[in-house]
C-alpha cells in the first residue's frame, strides 16, 4: 500500500474508532431526557436521514425485492434490538463497563456461527469463550452497588447477542453488497421498527434537555453515519481481519471518554471483569478458530 493510501487508512479507521467508542457515553447523556427508545429511535431518524442524502449524492442502489425480508430480519436484530436494548442497559450500566460487555458480541457470533455455518474451534477458542462469558459475569456483579448482580446487564448481553445474529445472517449478503450498502439497508429497515416508540419521543423532546438532544443528534450523524462510511472505507483498503481486530482498542477508549466527558470511574471489579472479557474475545480470534480451507470466511464491521 502506498504511503499516502496507509495514512488515509489509519485516519478512517482511528477517527471510526473514536467515533464508536465515544457513543456509549453519548448514549448516557442522552438518556437524562429519553427513554432507551425514544432515544433510539431520534439517534436512527437523524442516522437514517444523514445516510440518505449519502445515498442520493453516491447514488447508492436500492437492494433486491427479495433480499427485503432478511433485510428487515438484520435491521431489527442489529439495530432495534442491538441499540434499544444497549441504552436501557445504560441506564444503569455505566458507559465504560457497557463498552465491555459490547466486546464480548465476537464470541457471541462465533458461537452462533458454530451452531448454523459449522464452524470449528479449537480447544484454546472453547477457553476464549468461557474466559469472555466469566468476564462479562464478573463485569455484571462489579457495576452494582457494592458486590451484587445489576440486572441491566442482562439488557447489553441481549444486545450484544442481537448484534451477533446479525453478523452471522448477513455474511451470505457481503457477497451480493458491499458492507457500507448493507448497514445503509439495515440502518433504514431497523429504524422502521422503532417507529413504535414515536409516540413517547414526541412527548419527549418537548421536556428534554438541550444536552440531551445534542447528544442524540451527535450519535446519530458521528458515530451511526459517518463512523459507518469511514469503517467501510477501511474495510475496502485492508484485510478485514486487522482491522476488525482494532476494535478490541475501542473499551479502553470509552473509559477514557467516559471519565472525561461525564466523570465516570469504573469500579475495580468491572474493570478486572473488561480485562477478561477482552482477553477472552483476542484469544478467540487469534488462536481458537480452526482453518476451513474449503470454506470462503468474511469478517463483519461492527
Amino acid at each position: 500500500m502506498r504511503r499516502s493510501g496507509r495514512a488515509d487508512l489509519i485516519i478512517a479507521l482511528t477517527i471510526s474508532l473514536v467515533l464508536w467508542a465515544s457513543a456509549f457515553a453519548g448514549i448516557r447523556l442522552g438518556l437524562r431526557g429519553f427513554g432507551p427508545g425514544q432515544l433510539a429511535l431520534l439517534r436512527f431518524s437523524i442516522a437514517s436521514l444523514t445516510l440518505l442524502i449519502y445515498a442520493l449524492v453516491t447514488r447508492l442502489p436500492m437492494p433486491s425485492p427479495r433480499d427485503l425480508p432478511m433485510l428487515f430480519l438484520m435491521g431489527f436484530l442489529g439495530f432495534t434490538v442491538y441499540h434499544v436494548g444497549l441504552n436501557a442497559g445504560e441506564v444503569a450500566v455505566p458507559a465504560g463497563a457497557a463498552s465491555f460487555i459490547i466486546a464480548s458480541v465476537p464470541v457471541f457470533s462465533t458461537l452462533l456461527a458454530v451452531v448454523f455455518l459449522r464452524e470449528r474451534l479449537t480447544g484454546l477458542g472453547w477457553t476464549g469463550v468461557a474466559v469472555s462469558f466469566v468476564g462479562v459475569a464478573v463485569i455484571s456483579v462489579g457495576t452494582g452497588t457494592g458486590l451484587r448482580f445489576e440486572p441491566a446487564a442482562l439488557f447489553i448481553v441481549l444486545a450484544a447477542v442481537g448484534e451477533s445474529m446479525y453478523f452471522v445472517i448477513q455474511k451470505p449478503f457481503l457477497s451480493r453488497y458491499t458492507g457500507l450498502q448493507l448497514t445503509t439497508y439495515t440502518i433504514w429497515t431497523g429504524t422502521m421498527f422503532m417507529m413504535v416508540y414515536l409516540p413517547g419521543l414526541i412527548s419527549q423532546l418537548g421536556h428534554a434537555p438541550l444536552a440531551s438532544s445534542l447528544a442524540a443528534a451527535y450519535l446519530g450523524v458521528f458515530p451511526a453515519a459517518i463512523g459507518y462510511v469511514l469503517w467501510s472505507f477501511a474495510l475496502s483498503r485492508a484485510d478485514v481481519s486487522r482491522v476488525t481486530s482494532t476494535l478490541n482498542l475501542s473499551p479502553i477508549l470509552s473509559l477514557v471518554i467516559a471519565f472525561l466527558a461525564l466523570g465516570e470511574v469504573p469500579t475495580p471489579l468491572s474493570l478486572v471483569g473488561g480485562v477478561i472479557t477482552v482477553a477472552g474475545v483476542i484469544l478467540l480470534n487469534t488462536l481458537g478458530k480452526a482453518k476451513q480451507p474449503s470454506l470462503p470466511r468474511r469478517a463483519h464491521n461492527e
